[in-house]
């Protein structure tokens, strides 16, 4: 059982967590949401087209401008709040790897601390602790935060994901994060070349085998693109293909842009998988 804020969520009930970026850079839609209005029209948007998770960032992942801790907390922490207000059973979490800004967002109603740089920050988990909030367990291969992989290597990157990610779990529960509220996430393109993305996803069932719950974050990302040969506005197709695939191997949450499209893309495989009824079967009965 996964159990993030209000919510408790069965072992084959695939989650969407949607992306709702408080930044004017985000690489995906350029700041579209880093004003108020159109970020809260987005939440709504989302939680109405099946998302049970918001993730909130206030920092863009890729090299840019630098962003304080101040600032960083200054376009989450009130949001939060306000979108803990609006929705009060939507889980809410926050892309942040930073102490002082995950305490922030406990206090102002966040859920789930989403630690996409694997650690770098050792106070996150134990502020997640503190406030009994869940926390993702991400392998970013060591990178600094907002840095890009230069000829990185693995010995087996499928390995090197389980050793780190794991451990950063064990710690996070050793520290007092609920057991059920601890997710672990490959981290596609964290600290990884295309290939590396590539055999996290083909070997992706060695990290459900855990018994972990299973984070994947493969939104319109580079690993897409270079396999496709296709620009960040074209990579919808292949990201979803790449969720389907996922869905099959067993990840449970899945981080995204396309809500709508990929609530479609679980259905079916849940379906296929015997997971899930189909919505209606007329066919072959009337």
């Amino acid at each position: 059982m996964l159990r993030l804020g209000r919510r408790e969520f069965g072992p084959h009930e695939p989650v969407i967590m949607a992306i709702v970026n408080r930044t004017p850079d985000s690489f995906y839609d350029q700041g579209a949401t880093f004003r108020d209005e159109p970020a809260l029209a987005r939440v709504e948007q989302a939680v109405t087209e099946g998302a049970a998770i918001i993730d909130i960032g206030g920092v863009k992942a890729g090299p840019g401008d630098e962003v304080s801790a101040e600032e960083e907390a200054r376009r989450t922490v009130g949001f939060v709040a306000e979108v803990r207000r609006r929705f009060p059973d939507v889980v809410i979490s926050v892309d942040t790897w930073r102490a002082e800004v995950g305490e922030a967002v406990c206090e102002a109603g966040a859920d789930l601390l989403n630690d996409a740089w694997g650690g770098v920050d050792p106070h996150l988990a134990e502020v997640a602790a503190r406030y009994g909030a869940g926390l993702v367990c991400t392998h970013a291969g060591g990178a600094e935060p907002r840095t890009r992989p230069h000829r990185v290597t693995y010995d087996d990157v499928v390995a090197d994901i389980l050793r780190v990610t794991l451990g950063l779990a064990e710690r996070a529960v050793a520290l007092g994060v609920p057991r059920e509220s601890v997710l672990i996430d490959p981290g596609h393109d964290f600290g990884k070349n295309t290939r590396h993305s590539l055999e996290a996803t083909r070997r992706l069932g060695e990290l459900v085998e855990t018994g972990w719950p299973v984070l994947v974050s493969l939104s319109n990302k580079d690993f897409v693109g270079e396999t496709l040969d296709k620009p960040v506005k074209e990579r919808v197709l292949g990201t979803l293909a790449t969720t389907a695939v996922s869905a099959w191997l067993g990840a449970q949450v899945y981080r995204v842009h396309e809500v709508a499209e990929t609530r479609q893309v679980l259905d079916m495989v849940a379906t296929i998988a015997g997971h899930r009824p189909p919505a209606v079967a007329r066919r072959g009965l009337a």
